[in-house]
């Protein structure tokens, strides 16, 4: 057996150390013999991998026969060729079936004899007959076997006689004649002065039956286009045509073909016209497009694609779905929404209501009891003949798997909820610490069309939000930075009567006005609550403030949860789907199809993109489809995704996707040139901009260093075809409808290029995680953020105005969402803010992804870029201790941790994976 490892101890057994040739590219002589380090060679020539597993000795006999020397090394041939093994690691599954067992036996005995798998091996080096890279081609014969700690790891050997001037392999075809795929994990060549040459793949390899063309697995050298080795330009372009397709044909689950698509397979009319939703495309519903299907058209509208349900999967490319591990957690966390979700939906199928909660106790009781149904229930549902064996079982148990974890939020302070100062403190260290603007000018005017929508002003006068201000007068609170908004008026008043036409939907459309306090918190001083004027009323805009008695004290906590509403939708579908999943998809796709796998900056990227295209497939399928979770838990309802489709009309730029520019634009820092990054808070306590900066400027650096090391020569930029072709696709395919904006950065520089990329890996790394792993921590308590609100707040003239002073908490939990839409919301955010076992985060690599690049400058760049976010890690853990930052820090406060590098499994509320991968 050969381990390939950076650095090997004696206890490895055969261990193929890491040659510094081969990060360097010393020993560019093509003449060389074969060096297997630590390759014992038994006295009948028979070379023999011995392997250490506990106290015996394994060994496995090689087809191979020594033909030179005896001592320890295979020399040349004496026809003037020499000898070169091909290690080749495949991974099976950790769970087999018993079938599945007795076919990997066969597969291990017919690739043993030569029957399964072929090498071809291409040279860097033009053939002059053929005019192609020189090529020698073997069969895998014999297997080395690996200690049981690595049971699910399988090595095979390939042997080559090579000519003695074919020079250095650059690329291998690999063909798959098994009837079945195969997890190829990488080939080692051996037997180069160059020292051991690798060719990294964690891919899927096809099976001939289902595609006859050769898989090509190109060396971990990267290569700008111009650069590449002559011998295998050709594949090289071949490989990237392969990964495009011809844009017809409905995929199938082995293809890796990477196309574009519009979102038009979100509605079901096929199965129920109310499930029809509108195709995001167009001036009207701008969208980003997603990965193409091809599925056929529904028979009721030709332009949306027929769905596929679940359990069955959605296409995407075959190297992009979930690894074993991670689809055991996600399967996990399936089945825990399975348990939360299915069981209380049968319950109030059975009892035909779903109630709301009574008192504060019946939301307790989730986390200290768990959430169980009444005998009666329990008893109609095992009846149930529709209901199989496993929910019975599952019904049995049900007292420990229908209980919820403590939220963070709750831990520490039970009521901190309640309170003013957390209202506004989640507005810049909560879940959705991204939308909150300075106040630049006043007084506060709308844009949209006042024929539509009445007068612009807004409600919030002078005089109001004076009254909060401690003898400040508006201009001075707006001159000294003082004064800051939440507005989503403008954004929500469109949909505000459609949404609150919609049964058990009450919504308006919110402004929110904070004083930033000479002590260094925020507090909110106004709320306006807006909805569309109507022929009949023209008060369409409720103020409120927290008010000083009885009554006001529970409009204005009313008024904050209709805000908290707001920001929950915005937050899931604008700041969470839309400018993370759904704008990374096309540069994702682009990337594979415009940018070779050779390319230095496909490798840059590749550990950002693994598991986005599969997790955004299944949302299509289960959660912002029509009748899917997000449209049955938040107040947007049916209109959610055309809510989104809005917003990227109106509000997305890519050039404000970069932190700093996005600071700058809302108003929260300002250019200074003295400062890190270049930006300076104007508020220092705001720990998701101050740690978020942190984080941006280490991925800047690494970009920055990384792209100079590749870029030094002048037009090296823009002489770069694959480079241009991929930017160029991500604007004019990618973000179709948006191609023709003049704001798109120009992609002529190094500078360019950096900026570009470090935008990219932010959104992908720690954006996504500043939005998305606090959902469980932050929404797992519903009255904190209720995702929707299922009244108005009573007023004197409404009928329910009465029962409102009678028993006010009464009609606040009824105004939140039910049981059952809270237990399926709590369910799915706490999947949504589980960590895998297999997460890859900022700053590391997959030990299986060790040999990414042999460049050694590279990976110095790269130490260091991981040793900077440890820095950044032990800083963030100083800031939260620190009495100063009272929005990080205090009694019951929790701290501030999403924006923390590392984590372990789980719902933890930290850690930045490099990917969108949940």
């Amino acid at each position: 057996m050969f381990t390939v490892k950076p650095d090997c101890s004696s206890k490895a057994g055969i261990a193929v150390r890491r040659s510094p040739a081969a990060f360097s590219g010393a020993g560019k002589s093509r003449r060389s013999r074969l060096r297997v380090p630590e390759l014992r060679v038994n006295g009948k020539g028979s070379v023999r991998a011995v392997i250490s597993s506990g106290d015996k000795a394994l060994e496995a006999a090689s087809p191979l026969e020594s033909k030179g020397e005896s001592n320890g090394s295979l020399g040349s041939l004496g026809g003037g060729g020499i000898e070169v093994r091909a290690v080749v690691t495949v991974r099976k599954k950790m769970k087999e079936t018993l079938t599945e067992k007795m076919e990997d036996q066969w597969e291990f005995f017919v690739n043993g004899f030569g029957q399964g798998i072929i090498i071809q091996l291409i040279s860097e080096e033009i053939d002059p007959v053929s005019n192609s890279g020189k090529s020698v081609e073997s069969s895998v014969r014999g297997w080395l076997t690996r200690p049981l700690t690595n049971s699910h790891i399988v090595e095979y050997a390939a042997n080559f006689t090579v000519p003695s001037d074919f020079g250095c392999p650059g690329a291998i075809l690999i063909t798959n004649l098994h009837s079945k795929e195969f997890y190829l994990l990488e080939i080692v060549i051996h037997g180069f002065d160059e020292g051991p040459i690798f060719f990294p793949a964690s891919t899927w390899i096809h099976s001939r039956k289902d595609n006859p063309e050769s898989r090509i697995i190109f060396k971990n050298q990267a290569s700008l286009p111009s650069q590449t080795p002559p011998g295998i330009k050709d594949l090289r372009r071949e490989d990237l045509l392969s990964i495009r397709g011809n844009g017809k044909g409905e995929r199938k689950p082995h293809d890796r073909i990477y196309d574009y698509d519009v979102y038009n397979d979100l509605g079901n009319p096929d199965k129920d016209e109310d499930l029809a939703r509108p195709v995001l495309v167009g001036e009207e519903r701008p969208y980003p497009r997603r990965c193409r299907t091809g599925r056929p058209p529904t028979k009721s509208d030709p332009f949306s694609e027929s769905r596929i349900e679940k359990p069955h999967p959605v296409y995407v490319p075959r190297d992009e779905t979930f690894e074993e591990i991670k689809q055991n957690t996600f399967s996990a966390g399936r089945m825990k929404a399975m348990l939360h979700n299915l069981i209380p939906s049968i319950a109030a199928t059975m009892s035909s209501s779903d109630i709301p909660f009574k008192c504060f106790s019946d939301i307790d009781k989730l986390y200290n009891d768990g959430f169980l149904l009444k005998d009666e229930e329990h008893k109609d549902i095992l009846e149930n003949p529709l209901v199989g064996k496993m929910m019975k079982q599952v019904m049995s148990i049900g007292q420990t798997l229908l209980k919820y974890e403590t939220p963070a939020i709750i831990k520490r302070d039970r009521f901190a909820w309640l309170r003013d100062n957390e209202f506004a403190r989640q507005t810049l260290a909560g879940l959705n610490p991204v939308n909150i603007e300075i106040l630049k000018e006043f007084p506060i005017l709308s844009k949209l069309d006042p024929a539509v929508y009445g007068p612009p002003e807004s409600a919030l006068t002078k005089e109001l939000i004076e009254q909060e201000l401690n003898g400040l007068c508006v201009e001075e609170a707006i001159e000294d930075k003082r004064l800051f908004i939440l507005d989503y008026h403008d954004m929500l008043l469109p949909f505000i009567k459609k949404i609150n036409a919609l049964p058990g939907r009450k919504s308006y459309a919110s402004r929110t006005i904070f004083f930033y306090t000479k002590t260094g918190f925020l507090r909110p001083v106004a709320i306006e609550l807006s909805l569309p004027p109507t022929p009949s009323s023209l008060r369409n805009k409720l103020v409120y403030t927290h008010g000083h008695y009885a009554t006001t004290h529970w409009t204005w906590k009313l008024a904050k949860a209709h805000v908290c509403s707001n920001d929950a939708g915005v937050h899931q579908l604008v700041n969470h789907w839309l400018k993370t999943h759904a704008s990374m998809e096309p540069y994702i796709i682009a990337t594979h199809r415009q940018l070779s796998s050779m390319h230095p900056i496909y490798k840059l990227l590749h550990p950002h993109m693994r598991y986005t295209l599969e997790i955004n497939a299944l949302a299509r399928q289960s959660l912002i489809n029509g009748g899917g979770i997000i449209e049955a838990s938040f107040s947007p309802g049916k209109y959610a995704m055309e809510l989104s489709s809005a917003a990227y009309k109106s509000l997305w730029r890519f050039d404000m996707e970069a932190l700093p520019a996005d600071l700058i634009r809302r108003g929260m820092a300002v250019e200074d040139s003295s400062m890190p990054c270049g930006v300076k808070l104007v508020i220092e306590d705001y720990p998701y901009a101050a740690d978020g900066l942190l984080i941006w400027s280490a991925i800047q650096e690494w970009v920055e260093s990384y792209v100079e090391h590749f870029y030094s020569e002048p037009n090296s930029v823009t002489s770069d075809l694959e480079l241009q072709a991929w930017w160029n696709e991500i604007k004019n395919k990618g973000h179709y409808d948006k191609r023709n904006e003049p704001w798109w950065p120009k992609l002529n520089t190094k500078e360019d290029l950096s900026g570009i990329l470090s935008t990219m890996i932010w959104i992908a790394s720690g954006q996504h995680a500043a939005i998305n792993f606090g959902q469980y921590p932050f929404g797992g308590y519903m009255p904190n953020r209720p995702t929707l609100m299922r009244r108005l707040i009573p007023q004197e003239n409404d009928p329910d105005y009465e029962k409102f002073i009678m028993n006010p908490q009464h009609t606040f939990l009824s105004s939140l969402p039910t049981q059952l839409q809270a237990t399926k919301i709590m369910a799915v955010q706490d999947t949504l803010s589980t960590h895998s076992p297999d997460e890859e985060y900022l700053g590391q690599v997959n030990p299986l992804h060790n040999h990414w690049i042999n460049d050694h400058e590279v990976l110095k760049l790269f130490d260091r870029f991981s040793a900077r976010l440890e820095e950044i890690e032990e800083i963030i853990h100083q800031r939260n201790k620190s009495n100063h930052l009272k929005n990080r820090s205090g009694a019951g406060i929790p701290p501030y941790e999403l924006l923390l590098p590392t984590s372990g499994p789980g719902v933890t509320g930290r850690g930045i994976p490099n990917s969108i991968s949940i």
